[in-house]
């Protein structure tokens, strides 16, 4: 296998890590205030994810920065292109982390609850406009002779790629709905679980338009990959197991469906990187825009070396902070501040 498909592959894998592993996360954020109705149990969802999200995020970081090194011409065109749409996306990115931390800060309801509004609204932009920049990378962009994205804002938000979005969002809605059902208790547990439920079919329909739409748009032919029909399995899959109150199942189902979703994606994107809809010769391929094979090597073997051990680490963290969470951790005494007490922000402090 060549090193430069090789690293198409793993840049793959991150994208697929990213939606994975922050895909929950971002789905207890914009769900937060809706299966949770006090600060108790708002404070008991948002901790479900505070040992977690920042490392999740870093998969994103990993992701970009794999473009950036092994295909630079293609981090070039594409963030160069994409410039403002990923300062909206930066934005997000970091209301919602700062929300995490700043909520609990000081005992005011209004405090709390604008803090609520920006961490759902950045949970909801972030897989809204990645999802768009990655459907824009098949549908195709204006991109001229010397590889340079020759559009305008508008250009980047074709119908394909805005749905490729909505169905990203979707899919992190229902994936974070069963990972509350399956770290939370009681009321919220409840409330998460009768979400899920109203959530899976319509996330089911998004996915099943989005495959041969996808397909259609790389003009693939008919027949679907192998990839698209295990998302197609895996999504009506969930949707049944999430029915029928199989909360490790659903959650495992949902990952799955998050997962060859996006694999859909860039299986059907080989061997181009980033399509020009100006003309498909001006496409930017695996083979024209990568590294040099030197630069290839050396990063190949210390990928080898050090993917094995982060997997190892994070799935070590995943394996300490498996318990559940409940609110009545979180109820606050008589003559104790609201803001104060365990949980009182994300990183479980």
């Amino acid at each position: 296998m060549a090193l430069a498909t090789f690293w198409f592959i793993l840049t793959a894998v991150l994208w697929t890590g990213f939606f994975v592993l922050e895909g929950f996360d971002l789905g207890v954020g914009m769900l937060h205030t809706v299966v949770a109705r006090d600060e108790a149990g708002r404070r008991a969802v948002i901790n479900t994810i505070g040992p977690l999200w920042d490392g999740n995020e870093v998969w994103l970081i990993v992701a970009a920065a794999a473009m950036f090194a092994a295909f630079p011409a293609w981090y070039a065109t594409m963030f160069s292109g994409f410039y403002l749409a990923l300062v909206v996306l930066l934005v997000a990115l970091i209301v919602r982390g700062v929300s995490f931390e700043f909520r609990g800060k000081i005992d005011s309801v209004r405090w709390r609850r604008t803090w609520d509004t920006l961490l759902t609204l950045g949970s909801f932009f972030v897989p809204l406009l990645t999802g768009i920049a990655l459907g824009d990378l098949l549908h195709g962009v204006p991109i001229g002779q010397n590889e340079e994205f020759a559009g305008s804002f508008a250009d980047l938000f074709p119908a394909y790629s805005v749905f490729t979005g909505i169905t990203l969002v979707l899919l992190c809605l229902l994936h974070g709905a069963t990972f509350i059902t399956l770290k939370t208790t009681d009321q919220v547990r409840r409330r998460a679980s009768l979400l899920a439920r109203r959530l899976a079919p319509l996330t089911a329909l998004a996915v099943l338009a989005f495959l041969p739409w996808t397909h259609s748009t790389a003009g693939k032919g008919v027949l679907p990959s192998i990839v698209q029909l295990m998302a197609v399995l895996a999504v009506l899959a969930a949707t049944w197991l999430v029915v029928s109150g199989h909360e490790g199942w659903a959650f495992t189902a949902t990952t799955f469906a998050m997962a060859t979703s996006v694999l859909s994606l860039f299986v059907d994107l080989y061997p181009r990187v980033m399509v020009s809809s100006t003309d498909p010769a001006f496409s930017l391929t695996v083979n024209n825009s990568a590294s040099g094979a030197y630069a290839l090597k050396v990063m190949s073997v210390v990928a080898i070396v050090l993917f094995p051990v982060v997997l190892a680490y994070q799935g070590w963290t995943y394996h300490v902070f498996r318990r559940r969470v409940s609110s009545a951790q979180f109820q606050t005494a008589p003559e104790q501040q609201p803001g104060a007490g365990p949980g009182s922000s994300a990183s479980g402090e």
